[in-house]
């Protein structure tokens, strides 16, 4: 897949903005969508918090660790016993972004935070996976840098089995302006 700079969306902040195939439609709506409607959440001390958190407490993962993990919460998915999937989904960050999806009107059809090991610590439903380092919304955020915003392919999502594109943010520590995780938010593109 070939990325290209969206400058036509650029006016909705100063912050670069890396998107998906040039030509895509839905490109242009989700970033208006996101920029007017969910930016300012990455400043959240609700998400700043939970990602410094996290981000000690997983400090020590192996990769190994990390792929057991992400067996775990694939096999809860379909269990009546979801110890991992009910901790994450019960934090104040799930609730807080619970919060916002229900407030978004049916626009947003999922939202979760992702940790600097790739780790989703917060969602408002629980997704297909837990570990999001080996796909594009944490790759083209988390690694490229503070203030990127990716916006992704549309697609027919496997969780909430709606037409829709993820837009993903880079998330910085306001002391420092390095980055701390990704938030990633799934755009009902029949909403727009």
């Amino acid at each position: 897949m070939t990325l290209v700079l969206v400058a036509a969306v650029t006016e909705f902040s100063s912050l670069p903005i890396t998107a998906c195939v040039a030509g895509d439609v839905h490109v242009a709506p989700v970033t208006a969508y996101v920029e007017a409607n969910v930016r300012a959440w990455i400043e959240d001390p609700v998400v700043i918090e939970a990602l410094k958190d996290h981000n000690e407490r997983h400090a020590h993962l192996s990769q190994a660790d990390i792929n057991r993990m992400d067996a775990e919460w694939r096999s809860q998915r379909s269990s009546e016993r979801r110890p991992l999937i009910d901790s994450v989904a019960a934090t104040a960050l799930s609730k807080f972004l619970k919060a916002k999806q229900a407030a978004s009107g049916g626009a947003i059809t999922e939202i979760f935070v992702i940790d600097a090991k790739g780790l989703s610590i917060g969602v408002s439903e629980p997704g297909s996976d837990y570990w999001q380092g080996d796909e594009p919304k944490w790759q083209k955020t988390y690694l490229a840098g503070t203030g990127t915003l990716f916006v992704d392919r549309a697609e027919k999502d496997e969780s909430t089995q709606t037409l829709q594109s993820q837009a993903s943010f880079t998330v910085a520590d306001p002391q420092t302006h390095k980055p701390i995780g990704t938030l990633t938010v799934g755009i009902n593109l029949d909403a727009l």
